[in-house]
This record gives structure tokens, sequence and C-alpha cells, in this order.
């Protein structure tokens, strides 16, 4: 007969063969590199060659990209409109370098090493010509660290405004008429065919195109004024004479020769725009506009802001076109 077991000593047993269990060794845990999967000891090494890979192409993508931007024709513009305008002739043949940067005023900016350095590796610097005073202060100096730079003259062919409220007896703000504009875009791609005649075709078509927006911008602005010849439009700074001889209507401005006006010609002012209707003075934010809040107040008008030096020339120009309509006067300008 077998051997009965009562049920202490099953459960005994029971508890016993748990117990051993529990002193199994775990071997997952313990498992030795030797041990392990191929596939778990690869992972690190994969990833570690997929990292190096990526450092390496990237590395070379920079390469490439520096090598393209070093064999463009290096292109140096004094202020920021005429960035717009070279880079619809020149696209991606040319690397742009602006001067006079965002915000800073032209009548008193300095160059820095850095845009120095660009000077030294440009081919052509295509200054606004007309008399802005960073170029009149600085072209000897930039001219001096490029002996090889060609200089091209972007006011060529357009008729300068005389006198004005502008030392040296002409008006410098010629881009700020759509007219003038295209002349100089003309200029601009004269000079880059000049030195690269292999892409001539490239320029040319580019050129046009440009040239055409600058038309479809011109009639917009002439429908725009149509009907308000000879009304005027109050500025701090003196800018916008070539727009408005564009559009046959008057600037009246507060600065006198780049000068604050004193106490009588801030009176003389006031008296000109109640007379004329004028409820709003125009500022630019590159120059301090503490007169015209004053103006504004004394007027019962108020400030608006319009930049002359934005990059982006025709948007801007379309803005400020329409703010001018707004705030011309009611009367026409005696």
């Amino acid at each position: 007969m077998g051997e009965k077991c009562s049920p202490s000593a099953i459960c005994q047993k029971g508890t016993a063969g748990a117990n051993d269990q529990s002193k199994l060794p775990i071997v997952r845990r313990h498992l030795t590199r030797e041990h392990r999967p191929a596939t778990v000891r690869a992972r690190p090494r994969v990833e570690l060659i997929v990292i190096l890979a990526a450092l390496v192409l990237a590395t070379i993508l920079h390469g490439c990209i520096r090598k393209a931007d070093e064999d463009k024709i290096g292109v140096i513009v004094t202020i920021l409109p005429q960035k717009e305008m070279v880079e619809a002739i020149g696209g991606d043949r040319i690397r742009v370098t602006v001067m006079v940067p965002p915000n800073a005023n032209p009548h008193t900016y300095s160059p820095t090493p850095g845009q120095m350095a660009a000077v030294a590796q440009a081919s052509i610097y295509f200054k606004v010509g007309s008399g802005v005073e960073f170029e009149i202060a600085h072209m000897d100096e930039i001219t001096a660290q490029n002996k090889a730079l060609r200089v091209v003259d972007c006011s060529k062919g357009i008729d300068l405004i005389e006198g004005g409220e502008h030392e040296g007896g002409k008006d410098p703000h010629i881009w700020l008429s759509p007219t003038n504009a295209k002349q100089m875009v003309r200029n601009m791609c004269d000079g880059l065919v000049e030195i690269d005649r292999e892409n001539e075709g490239y320029y040319t078509e580019r050129r046009d195109a440009y040239l055409s927006r600058l038309d479809q911008l011109d009639l917009e602005l002439r429908q725009l004024f149509s009907g308000k010849e000879g009304c005027s439009f109050l500025v701090y700074h003196p800018a916008w004479a070539y727009f408005a001889r564009d559009y046959a209507i008057q600037e009246l401005a507060v600065e006198e020769a780049g000068k604050r006006p004193g106490p009588t010609g801030i009176l003389a002012l006031v008296k000109q725009a109640k007379e004329n209707g004028i409820r709003v003075v125009f500022v630019s934010p590159q120059f301090d506009s503490s007169s015209a809040k004053t103006i504004a107040e004394e007027i019962g008008g108020t400030v608006v802001s319009v930049d002359p030096l934005a990059e982006n020339y025709i948007e801007n120009l379309r803005d400020v076109a329409a703010k001018l309509a707004q705030g011309l006067a009611t009367k026409t300008a005696n």
C-alpha cells in the first residue's frame, strides 16, 4: 500500500517546494555580456555609427553650403531698400551686405569691423550716390579697404531735388520714389552685368520682372493720389520729397536742415497745419520724435510712423502711401 500523507504534511511539502523555487537563480538579471543576445550587444554600436554618420554628413553639407556662398558675388549696399532691389536682380548668384542696419540712422552710423571685413571680400558696392551722409563720411574708408572694389552710383540718370531741408543742397532720399527706384534697378543690373557678363541674360530677365512690379506699384499709387494734387502732409524728417514730386502732393517738414525747430518754428508749423487742415504728423523710427508729438498735441492730431528705410521696399512703400493718403491735408496747401 502507498504511503499516506496527512493534510499537514502535504501543506509542508508544498511550502518547501515554493521555498526551493525562490532560491533558484534569476538568470535574466545576472546574464553576463557574453550571454546576452547578439541584437542587444549590437544596438549601442549601431547607434554610435548612426550618430557619427550624421555628424560627418552635417560637416560635408556645411562645407558645401559655405563653398557655394563663397562662390557668390559679394555685393555691398548702403541701405536696406537697396537690398531688395539688388537681390531681385542677382538672385542666388550674389550675397549682400547692408552697411546701415535696421533702425540705424544713416546720418550718424559708422561701419563695424565685421562689415569692413565683408567689404574686403566683396566685388561691387552699389552706393546710393545722392548725398547720403554715411557715404559722404565713409566712402573713402570703404574703398581703401578694397582697392579692387567696383563702385556703382545708383543715382546716375536721376534728377536730384536741389535745396530743401538738407545740408549740402541736395535731397538724398531718391529711393522713396518708384520712378527713381526703376532707374536705380537699371543701374544695379548694369553693374552686375559688367562684372559677370556670362550671366547677363539671368540678370536682365530678373531686372525686367522687378521693373514690372515697380510699374504696378506706381500705377496703384497714381490712382490712390488722383484728385489729391496740391494737398500737403506733415513729416518730422523731410524724407519724402521725391515721393511727393511723383504724385503732385506737398511735403511739409518739422526739421530744418537736420535740426529740431525752435519755439518760433514750432508755432509757425502749428499755424500752417491748422490752416491746411492737417491732423497727422508722420515720423521715422530712426529719429527722435518729441517735437512731432508736441505739434500733434497742438493741432489735436496724431503721430504716425512711416519707415523710409524698411527692407521690404515695395510692400513698405505701398503701406506708407496708404497712410500718407489718409493723413493728407483737407485743404490744398497755400
